[in-house]
């Protein structure tokens, strides 16, 4: 956010703070948070790039389209573990499933 607009909505009486802050989230909480999102959209990437749809990427997967959907989403029902089957699925190799974790801390 803007430092103005921070300044603003400070000035309007509402408080401004990260999403860690508001959810009182330990800096661990935070990082696998950012990873998971980091993770969600390299998939997402990876698919789109390729020309996958949701429900090729899902049948590669052996998991359904609708849970594609939520993965690329970042929901935090999806594991970790289908994450990375994910980005293996879209043909990545596990030193760029790595870099993606990385982009995320």
């Amino acid at each position: 956010m803007k430092t103005a607009k921070k300044a603003r909505l400070a000035g309007a009486g509402f408080r401004v703070g990260s999403a860690a802050e508001l959810l009182k989230l330990s800096p661990n909480e935070s990082a696998m948070v950012d990873m998971r999102l980091a993770l969600a959209g390299a998939v997402r990437g990876r698919r789109t790039r390729l020309g996958f749809s949701q429900s090729e990427l899902a049948r590669r997967l052996g998991s359904s389209q609708s849970r594609v959907a939520k993965l690329e989403a970042g929901e935090s029902n999806v594991s970790l573990d289908l994450l990375v089957r994910a980005m293996l699925a879209t043909g990545a190799k596990s030193r760029e499933v790595g870099q993606a974790i990385a982009a995320g801390r």
